[in-house]
């Protein structure tokens, strides 16, 4: 086995998008646009998205964006908040629109709609609603990352009573409808294309409650924090709202709540590499102690390769060391070394099997999943019965 094959089934799953060359920077211009709506005129209120928008705009503050917050915005105000917004994001590292409220497909066009619309009829929607595509296009010329969150697919009252122009054969559809963003912009809704999101009963609906959950942890890469975003809502939910994000990024790993700390060890052992050892001995890096009771056991991922996908399992034990074997084992060699997990940060060093390496990064355990960032990305391991 290869030594850039041994690092991705360590950190990087074959679900990810991508591998990270290097953390991206969080010390960048951020900005965010925030919008909660729920004071609506023509239909029936709802309780959430004021208090869902304060509560993420809070968090984002706290994730260093300048963010503009907007409750109960109506045509104009959204109108010109967007349009400021826009001319702050350009050139900017992050910027990011959140947006809480009734918001519909309409003649295959997704809209945001704003607490005084009317929408009597479908063609309306120019005229008293704020477009998705308009929305996308003022978060596309950052450097790093254009992100927008929409909680805005609930079961929309203006469908019921709107109007079908006779110059259209579409109408307004359940919930929003599929995109395609280019370049480095993110979508996520709080639920796919074509179904409907919760409202929630609390002070937040199901998707904001997961999304705060989540959006502020350390060294999770953004892609991997939706995914949790998406668990922690199908498990409310009782997967009756699936959460979706649309778009595609690079390689490059990229981080709301910054990057993973860096690894001194990692880079030392890299310029001096440790020589093979013929059998385990007493580990060097890895102290009593210093394994995290939650990693010990075996854990395993699903690797795909030109032979199809295999299982790789990991054996971590609480003494410090650890065995490798693969699932067919033709797949990868078997190895061993000495390992540490503690305090949020792990290195590993291989004595046998694989010859003069080593690795470290930031790990989080989740119940039977622990995220693990290495050199390469951010992957999960799975815990596995044996």
């Amino acid at each position: 086995m290869n030594r850039r094959a041994f690092v991705s089934g360590l950190a990087v799953t074959a679900v990810l998008a991508g591998l990270a060359s290097a953390p991206a920077r969080a010390d960048g211009k951020r900005v965010a646009l925030v919008i909660g709506n729920g004071a609506y005129t023509s239909v029936p209120a709802l309780s959430n998205p004021p208090s869902d928008a304060g509560d993420v705009a809070a968090a984002l503050k706290r994730l260093g964006f300048t963010v503009t917050l907007i409750t109960n915005g109506r045509f104009d105000e959204m109108r010109r908040g967007l349009i400021a917004f826009g001319r702050a994001a350009a050139g900017a590292d992050m910027a990011a629109v959140y947006f809480a409220g009734h918001g519909m497909e309409i003649n295959g066009d997704n809209w945001l709609i704003p607490v005084d619309a009317e929408l009597k009829r479908d063609t309306d929607a120019a005229n008293e609603a704020i477009s998705l595509q308009s929305v996308m296009l003022q978060v596309s010329n950052t450097t790093s990352l254009g992100l927008v969150i929409l909680d805005a697919c609930r079961n929309n009252p203006f469908a019921a009573k709107m109007s079908r122009s006779l110059a259209t054969r579409a109408t307004a559809g359940s919930g929003l409808g599929r995109i395609e963003p280019v370049g480095n912009v993110l979508v996520a809704y709080a639920a796919r294309d074509g179904t409907t999101a919760l409202d929630g009963d609390g002070r937040n609906s199901p998707f904001a409650a997961a999304l705060l959950r989540n959006i502020e942890a350390p060294g999770v890469e953004v892609t991997f924090m939706f995914r949790n975003v998406r668990d922690d809502v199908m498990e409310a939910t009782r997967n009756e709202q699936q959460p979706f994000v649309y778009g595609s990024l690079s390689r490059k790993a990229i981080y709301l709540a910054g990057a993973p700390p860096a690894e001194s060890t990692a880079k030392q052992a890299n310029a001096a590499p440790a020589a093979a050892a013929p059998a385990l001995s007493a580990p060097t890096a890895t102290s009593a102690g210093a394994i995290d009771p939650a990693l010990v056991g075996t854990w395993e991922i699903m690797v795909a390769s030109g032979r199809g996908q295999s299982r790789w399992i990991w054996q971590i034990m609480a003494d410090g060391a650890y065995k490798f074997h693969a699932e067919p084992a033709r797949s990868a060699r078997p190895h061993e070394g000495t390992v540490s997990f503690a305090n949020g940060r792990w290195t590993l060093h291989a004595l046998r099997g694989l010859k003069n390496y080593s690795d470290g990064g930031s790990y989080e355990v989740r119940d039977t999943t622990a995220v693990i960032t290495g050199k390469l990305g951010t992957g999960y391991w799975k815990r596995s019965g044996g």
